[in-house]
C-alpha cells in the first residue's frame, strides 16, 4: 500500500473480528496452562495517508487464545475501544474519564493486573479495561486514582505486587515525565514528576530493588512532523543520551543522571542492583532510530543485545555487546523482575524477510540457543510461563504467535524453554492471519478469573 512496508504483507491489518472455538492442536498442550495468551498491536480501521503512515499508529486490536486442561477453547480478536473507533462505527463514545480528550485507544500492550484485563498505550492515553472475552468495558484510570497519563510498559514487582511505570504525555507534558506506582489493589499510591530538558520518546523503563530507571535518549519531539500530522518523533543527535536512577521511594531531586552512549532502546530485558552498588541493565540497543525511516523502527538498522553497568557514585556507564544478532521484544522470568537473573529470551526480526527465530540467552555463560520456526515462519515476543513448582529459572514454557507469512496463517506456539532442541510442545492452529504486532502476556485464570 503506497510502498509502505508497515501496511503490506503480514503488517497489513485484518478486517474481521473473529470468534472460534475448539481450536485444532498439534502436539500436547500442558494441562496446567489454564488462562489466556493475549497480544495487542495496531490494526488501523482506515488509513488516510498510507505513504506516511507509521506502524505505531492505528486502532488497537487484541488477539487472545484461551487454554484450559490441555485444550484450546477459543480464539478471539477484538478492537480496543476509543473515541475515534466509536465515531468510525457510528457508536457512542466508550465510557470512563478521558483525562486529555485523546481520540485514540491502546494499541501496544495487554495484560492482567488486580483481577482486571487492561489494554495499554504510551504517550498519554488512559488504559482501557476489557472483559475476559476481550470486549471493551471502558477507560479505566485505575479506579479513579490515576491523575493523568499511563504507559504501555509497566513493571510488576513480584514481591510487593505493585506495578511501576514511567510515563510521558504529548502534548500535555513537554517538560517532565511522571513516575507512577500502582498498588496491588489496582489503585495509584504514588506519583513523582521528573523534570526533563527535552521532550523525549520514553517508550519503556526498568526497575531494580532500589531504583526506577528513566531512559532519556535522543529520539525527540519533532515539531515539523507534528504539525504535518505525522508521527512526531525523530532522531536528534547531540541532544544528550542518559539514564536516570530514581530511588523508588525518592523524589525528583534524588535522581542520579548518568551519560550513556548516543543510541536508542525501546525495550530493556531486565535490570538489577549489583552487590558493589552498580546497576546492571540488559537491553536491545539501536545505533540510531527514526533518522531516515520515519514510518517504523527497522529501516535505520536493527538492535543488538547489550549489558550496561551504571555506577551511580562515579556517574559512569560501561557497555558490553552480548549479541550482535538482531534482537527485539526481550523477556525473562517475571518473578525475577528487578532481581539478578540468568536467562533471557528475544525474537530476532528481519526488516525484509519472514523467518524470525526465537533466541534464548544464558547471561552467565554467554551461551545462546536458536529455535528456527521454519522457512517463512516468524515468531513474535516470547512470553515465559514457569512450570508449577519449578525450581530452575528456565523450567517452563515460551508462548508466542508464529506467523506463516507465505501461507497467510498463524499459530499459537508453545516451546520448552529448557530444551530448544525439542520441537514445539504444541501448536494451536488459529482461524485467521494475525498481523505483526507488539506486546502481550500470559494471563492465568488465577490472575484474572473467567466469568461464572
Amino acid at each position: 500500500m503506497a510502498g509502505n512496508r508497515y501496511l503490506e504483507g503480514n503488517y497489513a491489518p485484518v478486517s474481521d473480528e473473529v470468534t472460534a472455538f475448539d481450536l485444532p492442536v498439534i502436539g500436547q498442550l500442558p494441562t496446567e496452562l489454564t488462562g489466556r495468551y493475549l497480544r495487542n498491536g495496531p490494526n488501523p480501521w482506515k488509513v488516510d495517508a498510507p505513504e506516511t503512515h507509521h506502524w505505531f499508529v492505528g486502532d488497537g486490536m487484541v488477539h487472545g487464545v484461551r487454554l484450559n486442561s490441555g485444550r484450546a477453547e477459543w480464539y478471539r480478536n477484538r478492537y480496543v475501544g476509543s473515541s475515534a473507533l466509536s465515531e468510525l462505527r457510528g457508536q457512542p463514545d466508550i465510557g470512563g474519564r478521558n483525562w486529555n480528550d485523546s481520540t485514540g485507544g491502546p494499541n501496544t500492550n495487554v495484560g492482567g493486573f488486580a483481577g482486571t484485563t487492561w489494554a495499554m498505550v504510551e504517550a498519554g492515553g488512559c488504559p482501557v479495561e476489557l472483559t475476559y472475552e476481550l470486549e471493551t468495558v471502558a477507560r479505566n484510570d485505575f479506579f479513579g486514582t490515576l491523575p493523568g497519563a499511563f504507559t504501555a510498559h509497566p513493571k510488576v514487582d513480584a514481591d510487593t505486587g505493585e506495578m511501576h511505570a514511567m510515563v510521558y504525555a504529548l502534548p500535555q507534558w513537554m517538560d517532565h515525565v511522571q513516575y507512577v506506582v500502582v498498588a496491588a489493589d489496582g489503585k495509584v499510591r504514588k506519583t513523582v514528576d521528573v523534570p526533563m530538558e527535552h521532550t523525549t520518546m520514553l517508550h519503556d523503563m526498568s526497575l531494580t530493588q532500589r531504583y526506577a530507571v528513566v531512559y532519556d535518549f535522543p529520539v525527540r519531539l519533532d515539531l515539523d512532523l507534528a504539525f504535518a500530522g505525522r508521527f512526531p518523533f525523530s532522531w536528534q543527535p547531540g541532544t544528550g543520551s542518559r539514564v536516570g536512577l530514581l530511588p523508588r521511594e525518592g523524589e525528583a531531586a534524588d535522581i542520579v543522571w548518568v551519560d550513556v552512549p548516543e543510541c536508542y532502546s525501546f525495550h530493556p530485558m531486565n535490570a538489577y542492583d549489583a552487590p558493589d552498588g552498580t546497576v546492571v541493565i540488559d537491553l536491545c540497543v539501536y545505533s540510531v532510530m527514526f533518522a531516515k525511516d520515519l514510518i517504523g523502527p527497522f529501516g535505520d538498522g536493527l538492535a543488538r543485545l547489550e549489558r550496561w553497568v551504571v555506577n551511580p557514585t562515579l556517574r559512569t556507564c560501561s557497555t558490553t555487546v552480548i549479541d550482535e544478532t538482531p534482537q527485539e521484544f526481550p523477556r525473562h522470568h517475571g518473578r525475577l523482575t528487578a532481581k539478578p537473573y540468568r536467562f533471557g529470551y528475544c525474537a530476532s526480526p528481519s526488516p525484509t524477510e519472514p523467518g524470525w527465530p526465537t533466541l534464548k540467552h544464558d547471561l552467565v555463560t554467554g551461551e545462546r540457543w536458536v529455535f528456527d520456526h521454519g522457512p517463512g515462519r516468524s515468531a513474535g515476543e516470547p512470553v515465559f510461563v514457569s512450570r508449577n513448582g519449578s525450581t530452575a529459572e528456565d523450567d517452563g514454557w515460551l508462548l508466542t504467535f508464529v506467523h506463516d507469512v507465505p501461507k497467510g496463517t498463524a499459530e499459537l506456539v508453545v516451546l520448552d524453554a529448557q530444551d530448544f532442541s525439542r520441537r514445539e510442545v504444541a501448536r494451536v492452529e488459529l482461524p485467521q492471519r494475525i498481523p505483526y504486532g507488539f506486546h502481550g502476556n500470559w494471563v492465568s485464570d488465577r490472575s484474572v478469573p473467567p466469568p461464572h
